[in-house]
């Protein structure tokens, strides 16, 4: 027998369970066995064989009488579910075909045949553990030949940077009134850039840019007085990335209509920023395994030989290999 959990002893009972058992028929009418059991509506409303864990595993006679009464009353003995222990964070390991970098995104366009210009996106899985505070990664990178999406920046300034702002392109710039508007609900904008000075004012309208992820951070230098630098960059093409709870790292690298070779330069600069950010407690494999796709296309494995800039064979094509 296995013990289902420990019970308390105390005085006999007609059943002759000396108070240590329990039981209950789940059909059955209650009998004089049970008469012990049922003085405890604790006991007997849980429909299982309550024993000592000690006595049960002895294995003796009042084990085998205790198990007889339980049958003839229409019972049984229940073993105890053990606890499940909560398991670590734990990556599952890669199955399947992979292929090069470059063969990936080839394969991506291929499959691009939706009306409309699917973004290439890659989902890079690290090999971090995102519930330690220590092991975050996030960050920007500027790509080469940016995102294919349309940027409209505004800027949280005034004076001299709001000038330097507006004629670094910025399309938006206002301080207290830019507020003001952002606060009635009209946005317009898909980047925004503060200066350090403004961020009071900014602050009040945390809960509206903030799930929009649009709040200006100075980890991201969306918080900077060199506005005129900040401008420029996001409107050459920013894209902005952070590792979300399972440790997959989720951004667009283009377009599908983007040539072969401003896919690859775009793939190439995200990969080097990320490889950049490698938290120093993390230990193990960094870059664990990634997958490119379109916005409606399937995902496709990639060999992280040809991802991992640390390797001899970063983003080089499969041919040149066989002629060293």
């Amino acid at each position: 027998f296995r013990p289902v959990r420990a019970a308390s002893g105390g005085a006999g009972g007609a059943c002759g369970c000396g108070g240590g058992v329990a039981w209950r028929a789940p059909q059955a009418a209650p009998t004089a066995a049970m008469a012990c059991a049922l003085q405890r509506p604790a006991l007997a409303r849980a429909g299982e064989v309550l024993a000592s864990r000690r006595w049960l595993a002895t294995g003796g006679p009042e084990a085998a009488r205790a198990a007889q009464r339980a049958a003839a009353a229409g019972g049984q003995v229940v073993a105890q579910k053990k606890k499940k222990k909560k398991k670590g964070f734990h990556i599952k390991k890669r199955r399947g075909a992979t292929v090069d970098a470059f063969t990936a995104l080839r394969m991506a366009k291929e499959g691009a045949h939706a009306k409309f210009d699917e973004s290439v996106d890659i989902a890079l899985q690290l090999g971090i553990d995102p519930r330690k505070s220590d092991q975050g990664v996030r960050g920007v990178v500027s790509l080469p030949h940016g995102t294919g999406r349309e940027v409209v920046v505004a800027v949280f300034a005034e004076g001299a940077a709001a000038e330097e702002a507006r004629a670094a392109g910025a399309q938006i710039v206002g301080s207290e009134d830019l507020v003001e508007r952002v606060l009635s609900g009209s946005l317009g904008f898909t980047k925004a850039i503060a200066t350090p000075d403004m961020m009071r004012h900014v602050g009040k309208v945390a809960r509206i840019l903030g799930p929009r992820g649009l709040m200006p951070n100075p980890k991201l230098g969306t918080v900077t007085p060199a506005v005129g630098e900040a401008v420029r960059a996001a409107l050459r093409g920013q894209c902005e990335f952070r590792a979300e709870k399972h440790a997959i790292v989720h951004a667009s690298i283009g377009r599908a209509s983007f040539s072969d070779e401003a896919l690859q330069e775009n793939l190439r600069a995200f990969m080097v920023a990320v490889s950049n950010l490698k938290p120093e407690s993390q230990k193990g494999q960094y870059l664990r395994h990634a997958n490119i796709s379109t916005t409606m296309g399937k995902g496709i494995a990639v060999d992280m030989t040809y991802l991992d800039p640390n390797s001899r064979w970063f983003m080089r094509e499969p041919l040149a290999l066989g002629e060293e």
